[in-house]
């Protein structure tokens, strides 16, 4: 079995559209989220999100390429380029066969689609866009990247909720561990804030109403937490067969270890309540590393900021961990970035990267008042240096009951 080096990063995030701008800010406990201002909030229970400012597609992606690409799709464009400059990979020298995209998106592309269905409400089927349909397919990220840059091996797009970025990344990871790739651009992309995203979850009561206070409203694993909220962004990472990336001197960020996904078989929106679904794909992955819970130095928690969500993990955790859980920092990044849906996962694999690397545990900010019903050793509010961090295990969990794990590991010959 092929080991799989982490050789490029790339993010577009409420906290900044690239990796170093939204580390920086994640290390300061900053907030990405505001209240919506590309649409009229007034009529919705939530009207504030995780919103990426100053984007600028025509910049990013090209304008020609931009005006064809829904912005969950333009997002995982900026963040794919970044990804090979960062790897100083040139895709000319790769096999294009043995090299894979790896993409997905828990919803696709949903502003083009409610965009195109209001052309054809109020000006007739003859005014609809020929490009919405490749625009609104949950795949076009994935193929609009193996277009651009010539990668001809395979091109996934999974959909699994909000465990998309997880998924993308571990499947990616399994296919270059078998040795059936050699290099692949993996991870997940999302931009569904809109109404109607916004209205279905509120009506759920799955979103936080903190309308007057929004940087304080998303609250993982606090007692006065009210739901989560939702937010956009994409990250991407490129997976590199470990002997080929010592062969071109690539920069290796990390190592990929271990990924386990299991299914809840409970409900399509609820956790599983005491977590076993959770608990076992963090075993999985655990055992796919070779490693035992106390050889963890970091969880990057999934940690919505719902009542439920937050409880059934905490409780995971310390039915997998037991006594170790009080002695692993557990951090929660959705309390500044807002829950990115689909690119969640990849996003938080990229701030894990970040962790091992430097040894520094970013913040879960707005956590004042720790839940004794998710009892575990908390970096809250300020970030926490721990230098015995190797090893960090990130969590994703989704609608459906996907539990979704990576195990990551700081870079060693």
């Amino acid at each position: 079995m092929a080991r799989v080096a982490i050789t490029g990063m790339g993010a577009t995030t409420p906290l900044g559209s690239d990796v170093e701008t939204m580390w920086r800010n994640l290390l300061a406990g900053c907030s990405g989220v505001s209240t919506v201002t590309a649409f009229d909030p007034s009529r919705l229970r939530t009207r504030f999100a995780g919103v990426v400012r100053g984007f600028d597609p025509e910049v990013a992606v090209g304008r020609r390429e931009a005006r064809r690409m829904d912005r969950y799709c333009q997002f995982a464009v900026a963040a794919a380029k970044q990804a090979i400059a960062a790897a100083g990979l040139d895709l000319r020298e790769t096999e294009p066969a043995r090299t894979a995209v790896y993409i997905g998106s828990g919803i696709g592309g949903i502003q083009t689609m409610l965009e195109c269905h209001r052309v054809l409400l109020e000006r007739g089927p003859d005014r609809v866009s020929p490009t919405v349909v490749p625009m609104m397919m949950p795949n076009s990220a994935a193929a609009q990247v193996s277009i651009l840059f010539g990668i001809r091996g395979r091109a996934l797009t999974p959909v699994t909720a909000c465990a998309t970025g997880n998924d993308a990344i571990g499947e990616a990871y399994r296919l270059i561990r078998r040795g059936e790739a050699d290099v692949a651009l993996a991870g997940g992309a999302e931009a569904a804030i809109t109404e109607l995203t916004l209205a279905g979850f509120g009506n759920a009561q799955a979103l936080s109403t903190r309308n007057e206070e929004p940087a304080r409203a998303s609250r993982p694993f606090d007692a006065d937490r009210d739901g989560f909220v939702v937010a956009e962004g994409a990250g991407i990472l490129v997976l590199e067969a470990w002997d080929r990336a010592a062969r071109r001197g690539a920069p290796v960020l990390a190592e990929i270890i271990g990924y386990g996904a299991t299914s809840d078989a409970y409900h399509i929106v609820a956790p599983e309540p005491e977590g076993a679904g959770a608990a076992a794909a963090m075993r999985q992955a655990l055992d796919d590393a070779g490693l035992a819970p106390e050889d963890v130095g970091c969880i990057s928690a999934h940690a919505t900021s719902t009542p439920a969500g937050d409880a059934a993990e905490a409780r995971a955790i310390r039915r997998l961990f037991g006594a170790a859980a009080r002695r692993v920092p557990v951090t929660a990044n959705k309390s500044m970035l807002g829950h990115m849906l689909g690119a969640a996962g990849a996003v938080a694999a990229v701030a894990l990267v970040r962790t091992v690397q430097e040894g520094i545990v970013p913040p879960t900010i707005n956590l004042e008042h720790p839940d004794p019903d998710c009892e575990l050793d908390h970096v809250a509010l300020r970030p926490r240096r721990v230098d015995g961090v190797l090893v960090g295990v990130s969590n994703s969990f989704a609608f459906g009951g996907h539990n979704s794990v990576l195990v990551i590991r700081r870079s060693a010959a």
